[in-house]
Protein backbone atom coordinates (compact mmCIF):
# COMPACT_ATOMS: atom_id res chain seq x y z
CA UNK A 1 0.00 0.00 0.00
CA UNK A 2 1.11 3.54 -0.74
CA UNK A 3 1.34 6.46 1.70
CA UNK A 4 2.25 10.11 1.22
CA UNK A 5 3.90 12.63 3.53
CA UNK A 6 4.30 16.37 2.90
CA UNK A 7 6.53 18.58 5.02
CA UNK A 8 6.44 22.39 4.75
CA UNK A 9 5.58 22.30 1.03
CA UNK A 10 5.30 25.63 -0.81
CA UNK A 11 4.39 26.63 -4.36
CA UNK A 12 4.35 30.06 -6.01
CA UNK A 13 3.13 30.98 -9.49
CA UNK A 14 4.54 34.34 -10.59
CA UNK A 15 3.55 36.62 -7.69
CA UNK A 16 0.80 34.36 -6.32
CA UNK A 17 1.65 31.97 -3.50
CA UNK A 18 -0.63 29.01 -4.18
CA UNK A 19 0.55 26.80 -1.31
CA UNK A 20 1.85 28.07 2.05
CA UNK A 21 4.11 25.69 4.04
CA UNK A 22 1.65 22.77 4.18
CA UNK A 23 2.39 19.56 6.07
CA UNK A 24 0.18 16.46 6.27
CA UNK A 25 0.17 12.68 5.91
CA UNK A 26 -1.99 10.38 3.82
CA UNK A 27 -1.83 7.00 5.51
CA UNK A 28 -1.83 3.80 3.41
CA UNK A 29 -5.38 2.58 2.76
CA UNK A 30 -6.88 5.89 3.86
CA UNK A 31 -9.31 8.24 2.11
CA UNK A 32 -7.93 11.76 2.50
CA UNK A 33 -9.87 14.80 1.28
CA UNK A 34 -8.62 18.23 0.23
CA UNK A 35 -11.42 20.75 0.72
CA UNK A 36 -11.72 24.40 -0.20
CA UNK A 37 -13.13 26.92 -2.66
CA UNK A 38 -11.67 27.62 -6.10
CA UNK A 39 -8.16 28.99 -5.71
CA UNK A 40 -7.64 27.31 -2.33
CA UNK A 41 -4.59 25.37 -3.56
CA UNK A 42 -6.13 21.91 -3.98
CA UNK A 43 -5.18 21.41 -7.62
CA UNK A 44 -1.72 22.89 -7.05
CA UNK A 45 -1.09 20.28 -4.35
CA UNK A 46 -2.35 17.48 -6.56
CA UNK A 47 -0.15 18.55 -9.50
CA UNK A 48 2.89 18.40 -7.23
CA UNK A 49 1.93 14.98 -5.91
CA UNK A 50 1.69 13.45 -9.40
CA UNK A 51 4.88 15.16 -10.56
CA UNK A 52 3.41 17.65 -13.03
CA UNK A 53 5.02 20.53 -11.12
CA UNK A 54 7.76 20.72 -8.52
CA UNK A 55 7.48 22.19 -5.05
CA UNK A 56 9.43 25.42 -4.54
CA UNK A 57 10.23 24.43 -0.97
CA UNK A 58 9.57 21.57 1.41
CA UNK A 59 9.53 17.83 0.87
CA UNK A 60 7.10 15.30 -0.59
CA UNK A 61 7.83 11.71 0.40
CA UNK A 62 6.18 8.59 -1.02
CA UNK A 63 6.08 5.25 0.81
CA UNK A 64 5.28 1.80 -0.54
CA UNK A 65 4.83 -1.02 1.99
CA UNK A 66 6.51 1.19 4.58
CA UNK A 67 9.62 1.91 2.48
CA UNK A 68 10.34 5.33 0.96
CA UNK A 69 10.46 5.32 -2.85
CA UNK A 70 11.67 8.08 -5.25
CA UNK A 71 8.29 8.57 -6.94
CA UNK A 72 4.96 6.88 -7.51
CA UNK A 73 5.25 4.30 -10.32
CA UNK A 74 2.91 5.22 -13.19
CA UNK A 75 1.31 1.78 -13.08
CA UNK A 76 0.58 2.17 -9.36
CA UNK A 77 -1.64 5.26 -9.39
CA UNK A 78 -4.72 6.55 -11.13
CA UNK A 79 -5.07 10.29 -11.68
CA UNK A 80 -8.22 12.25 -12.46
CA UNK A 81 -6.99 15.74 -13.43
CA UNK A 82 -8.82 19.03 -13.10
CA UNK A 83 -8.70 19.39 -16.90
CA UNK A 84 -10.08 16.12 -18.24
CA UNK A 85 -7.78 14.47 -20.78
CA UNK A 86 -9.62 11.89 -22.89
CA UNK A 87 -10.33 12.16 -26.62
CA UNK A 88 -13.79 13.54 -27.51
CA UNK A 89 -13.70 12.17 -31.09
CA UNK A 90 -13.01 8.59 -29.94
CA UNK A 91 -15.51 6.07 -28.60
CA UNK A 92 -15.77 5.05 -24.98
CA UNK A 93 -14.11 1.70 -25.75
CA UNK A 94 -11.32 3.32 -27.79
CA UNK A 95 -10.55 5.81 -25.04
CA UNK A 96 -10.45 3.22 -22.28
CA UNK A 97 -8.49 0.68 -24.34
CA UNK A 98 -5.88 3.34 -25.08
CA UNK A 99 -5.55 4.23 -21.40
CA UNK A 100 -5.30 0.55 -20.51
CA UNK A 101 -2.41 0.09 -22.96
CA UNK A 102 -0.64 3.14 -21.51
CA UNK A 103 -0.96 1.52 -18.08
CA UNK A 104 0.66 -1.67 -19.32
CA UNK A 105 -2.42 -3.89 -19.63
CA UNK A 106 -2.72 -6.59 -22.28
CA UNK A 107 -5.72 -6.70 -24.62
CA UNK A 108 -7.19 -9.52 -22.54
CA UNK A 109 -6.70 -7.61 -19.30
CA UNK A 110 -8.34 -4.52 -20.79
CA UNK A 111 -11.37 -6.54 -21.90
CA UNK A 112 -11.58 -8.14 -18.46
CA UNK A 113 -11.56 -4.76 -16.71
CA UNK A 114 -14.05 -3.19 -19.13
CA UNK A 115 -16.40 -6.11 -18.46
CA UNK A 116 -16.22 -5.16 -14.77
CA UNK A 117 -16.33 -1.37 -14.86
CA UNK A 118 -18.66 -0.53 -17.76
CA UNK A 119 -21.64 -2.31 -16.14
CA UNK A 120 -20.74 -0.84 -12.73
CA UNK A 121 -21.06 2.64 -14.21
CA UNK A 122 -24.10 1.78 -16.37
CA UNK A 123 -22.28 2.51 -19.64
CA UNK A 124 -22.76 -0.73 -21.59
CA UNK A 125 -25.12 0.96 -24.06
CA UNK A 126 -22.63 3.80 -24.64
CA UNK A 127 -19.48 1.85 -25.55
CA UNK A 128 -19.63 2.73 -29.26
CA UNK A 129 -20.54 6.39 -28.70
CA UNK A 130 -17.95 9.11 -29.13
CA UNK A 131 -17.12 10.80 -25.86
CA UNK A 132 -18.35 14.14 -27.23
CA UNK A 133 -21.85 12.67 -27.63
CA UNK A 134 -22.16 11.71 -23.97
CA UNK A 135 -23.72 13.79 -21.22
CA UNK A 136 -21.35 15.51 -18.80
CA UNK A 137 -22.18 12.92 -16.17
CA UNK A 138 -21.42 9.97 -18.46
CA UNK A 139 -18.18 11.62 -19.59
CA UNK A 140 -17.21 11.84 -15.93
CA UNK A 141 -17.93 8.14 -15.49
CA UNK A 142 -15.61 7.29 -18.39
CA UNK A 143 -12.92 9.49 -16.85
CA UNK A 144 -13.29 7.64 -13.56
CA UNK A 145 -13.03 4.23 -15.25
CA UNK A 146 -9.82 5.43 -16.94
CA UNK A 147 -8.38 5.90 -13.43
CA UNK A 148 -9.54 2.49 -12.22
CA UNK A 149 -8.91 0.23 -15.20
CA UNK A 150 -5.41 -0.83 -14.07
CA UNK A 151 -6.43 -1.39 -10.42
CA UNK A 152 -4.00 1.17 -8.95
CA UNK A 153 -2.77 1.16 -5.36
CA UNK A 154 -3.22 4.94 -5.17
CA UNK A 155 -6.02 7.11 -6.56
CA UNK A 156 -5.58 10.88 -6.86
CA UNK A 157 -8.89 12.41 -7.88
CA UNK A 158 -9.48 16.09 -8.57
CA UNK A 159 -13.25 16.66 -8.16
CA UNK A 160 -14.47 13.08 -8.78
CA UNK A 161 -18.13 14.02 -8.13
CA UNK A 162 -18.17 16.87 -10.67
CA UNK A 163 -20.98 16.60 -13.23
CA UNK A 164 -22.68 13.68 -11.48
CA UNK A 165 -26.29 13.73 -10.32
CA UNK A 166 -27.03 12.74 -6.70
CA UNK A 167 -27.69 9.08 -7.57
CA UNK A 168 -24.37 8.71 -9.38
CA UNK A 169 -22.56 10.64 -6.65
CA UNK A 170 -23.80 8.01 -4.20
CA UNK A 171 -22.69 5.28 -6.60
CA UNK A 172 -19.16 6.70 -6.86
CA UNK A 173 -19.03 7.13 -3.07
CA UNK A 174 -19.88 3.44 -2.70
CA UNK A 175 -17.18 2.40 -5.18
CA UNK A 176 -14.55 4.53 -3.43
CA UNK A 177 -15.45 2.92 -0.11
CA UNK A 178 -15.10 -0.53 -1.70
CA UNK A 179 -11.66 0.39 -3.05
CA UNK A 180 -10.61 1.63 0.37
CA UNK A 181 -11.69 -1.68 1.93
CA UNK A 182 -9.47 -3.48 -0.58
CA UNK A 183 -6.45 -1.38 0.48
CA UNK A 184 -6.42 1.41 -2.10
CA UNK A 185 -5.13 4.76 -0.84
CA UNK A 186 -7.32 7.62 -2.07
CA UNK A 187 -6.60 11.34 -2.09
CA UNK A 188 -9.36 13.51 -3.51
CA UNK A 189 -10.46 17.10 -3.75
CA UNK A 190 -14.13 18.00 -3.62
CA UNK A 191 -16.68 20.73 -3.05
CA UNK A 192 -19.41 18.36 -1.86
CA UNK A 193 -18.75 18.49 1.87
CA UNK A 194 -21.79 16.42 2.82
CA UNK A 195 -20.34 13.53 0.80
CA UNK A 196 -16.86 14.05 2.22
CA UNK A 197 -18.25 13.91 5.77
CA UNK A 198 -19.38 10.35 5.05
CA UNK A 199 -16.35 9.29 3.03
CA UNK A 200 -13.07 10.70 4.31
CA UNK A 201 -10.95 9.28 7.13
CA UNK A 202 -9.02 12.55 7.28
CA UNK A 203 -9.20 15.93 5.59
CA UNK A 204 -7.33 19.16 5.05
CA UNK A 205 -9.43 22.32 4.74
CA UNK A 206 -7.69 25.04 2.74
CA UNK A 207 -8.20 28.70 1.99
CA UNK A 208 -5.86 30.71 -0.25
CA UNK A 209 -3.20 28.02 0.04
CA UNK A 210 -3.22 27.98 3.83
CA UNK A 211 -4.40 25.36 6.31
CA UNK A 212 -7.73 26.10 7.96
CA UNK A 213 -8.15 22.74 9.70
CA UNK A 214 -6.60 19.26 9.53
CA UNK A 215 -7.59 15.88 10.94
CA UNK A 216 -10.49 13.47 11.14
CA UNK A 217 -14.04 14.81 10.85
CA UNK A 218 -14.43 15.00 14.64
CA UNK A 219 -11.04 16.70 14.99
CA UNK A 220 -11.83 19.24 12.27
CA UNK A 221 -15.21 20.04 13.81
CA UNK A 222 -13.52 20.51 17.20
CA UNK A 223 -10.97 22.87 15.61
CA UNK A 224 -13.60 24.91 13.80
CA UNK A 225 -16.26 24.86 16.50
CA UNK A 226 -14.70 24.81 19.98
CA UNK A 227 -17.93 26.18 21.48
CA UNK A 228 -20.44 23.52 22.50
CA UNK A 229 -24.16 24.02 21.91
CA UNK A 230 -26.98 21.82 23.19
CA UNK A 231 -30.68 21.51 22.39
CA UNK A 232 -33.02 21.36 25.41
CA UNK A 233 -36.69 20.39 25.24
CA UNK A 234 -38.91 20.45 28.34
CA UNK A 235 -42.33 18.89 28.91
CA UNK A 236 -43.72 22.28 29.97
CA UNK A 237 -42.72 25.94 29.81
CA UNK A 238 -39.49 27.01 31.54
CA UNK A 239 -38.32 30.59 32.03
CA UNK A 240 -35.24 31.41 29.94
CA UNK A 241 -33.89 33.46 32.87
CA UNK A 242 -33.81 30.31 34.98
CA UNK A 243 -31.78 28.49 32.34
CA UNK A 244 -29.43 31.44 31.92
CA UNK A 245 -28.84 31.44 35.69
CA UNK A 246 -27.40 27.92 35.55
CA UNK A 247 -23.62 28.13 36.23
CA UNK A 248 -22.84 25.78 33.31
CA UNK A 249 -24.72 27.96 30.80
CA UNK A 250 -22.94 30.74 28.95
CA UNK A 251 -25.73 31.79 26.58
CA UNK A 252 -29.38 30.89 25.89
CA UNK A 253 -31.32 31.06 22.63
CA UNK A 254 -35.09 30.72 23.03
CA UNK A 255 -36.76 28.59 20.35
CA UNK A 256 -40.13 28.33 22.12
CA UNK A 257 -41.52 28.24 25.66
CA UNK A 258 -40.25 24.66 26.00
CA UNK A 259 -37.29 24.53 23.59
CA UNK A 260 -33.90 26.21 24.00
CA UNK A 261 -30.38 26.16 22.60
CA UNK A 262 -27.69 26.72 25.21
CA UNK A 263 -23.97 27.35 24.92
CA UNK A 264 -21.83 25.61 27.50
CA UNK A 265 -19.41 27.64 29.58
CA UNK A 266 -15.76 26.81 28.99
CA UNK A 267 -14.71 24.32 31.65
CA UNK A 268 -18.27 23.20 32.39
CA UNK A 269 -19.17 19.56 31.79
CA UNK A 270 -22.23 18.07 30.13
CA UNK A 271 -23.12 16.30 33.38
CA UNK A 272 -23.10 19.63 35.23
CA UNK A 273 -25.38 21.12 32.58
CA UNK A 274 -27.78 18.18 32.77
CA UNK A 275 -27.99 18.27 36.57
CA UNK A 276 -28.72 22.00 36.55
CA UNK A 277 -31.37 22.06 33.81
CA UNK A 278 -33.14 18.92 35.05
CA UNK A 279 -33.78 20.75 38.31
CA UNK A 280 -35.87 23.27 36.33
CA UNK A 281 -38.41 20.86 34.88
CA UNK A 282 -38.99 17.55 33.10
CA UNK A 283 -36.44 17.27 30.29
CA UNK A 284 -37.85 15.28 27.36
CA UNK A 285 -35.03 15.79 24.85
CA UNK A 286 -31.37 16.70 25.12
CA UNK A 287 -28.50 16.56 22.63
CA UNK A 288 -25.49 18.34 21.27
CA UNK A 289 -26.07 20.38 18.12
CA UNK A 290 -23.58 19.18 15.53
CA UNK A 291 -22.98 21.88 12.93
CA UNK A 292 -22.39 20.71 9.38
CA UNK A 293 -18.88 20.73 7.97
CA UNK A 294 -20.16 23.03 5.22
CA UNK A 295 -21.42 25.67 7.65
CA UNK A 296 -18.32 25.48 9.82
CA UNK A 297 -16.05 25.81 6.82
CA UNK A 298 -17.89 28.85 5.45
CA UNK A 299 -17.57 30.57 8.82
CA UNK A 300 -13.89 29.63 9.12
CA UNK A 301 -13.08 30.93 5.63
CA UNK A 302 -14.90 34.20 6.28
CA UNK A 303 -12.97 34.61 9.55
CA UNK A 304 -9.70 33.68 7.83
CA UNK A 305 -10.28 36.20 5.04
CA UNK A 306 -11.14 38.87 7.62
CA UNK A 307 -7.93 38.18 9.53
CA UNK A 308 -5.90 38.47 6.31
CA UNK A 309 -7.52 41.81 5.47
CA UNK A 310 -6.88 43.08 8.99
CA UNK A 311 -3.27 41.90 8.87
CA UNK A 312 -2.70 43.56 5.48
CA UNK A 313 -4.21 46.80 6.76
CA UNK A 314 -1.96 46.76 9.83
CA UNK A 315 1.09 46.14 7.65
CA UNK A 316 0.17 49.07 5.39
CA UNK A 317 -0.30 51.34 8.39
CA UNK A 318 3.02 50.20 9.84
CA UNK A 319 4.77 50.88 6.53
CA UNK A 320 3.24 54.35 6.32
Amino acid sequence: MIGIELNQVEKTYSTVKAVHSLSFKVEPGQIFALLGPNGAGKSSLIRMLVGLTMADAGEIRIFSSGQQIPKIPETSFGYLPEDRGLYPDKTVTENLSYIGKLRGLSKEQIQEQLAIWLPRFDLMDKVKDNLSKLSKGNQQKVQLISCLIHRPQLLILDEPFSGLDPINQEHVLSILNELKQSGTTILLSAHQMALVERLADAMLLLNKGQQVALGSLSEVIAQLSPEKFYQLSFASAVASDAIEACPAVKKVEVKSATQFVVQLHEGASVNQLLQQVMALGELVDFGRIQPSLHDLYLTAVQNHNGQQVASATMNEETTI
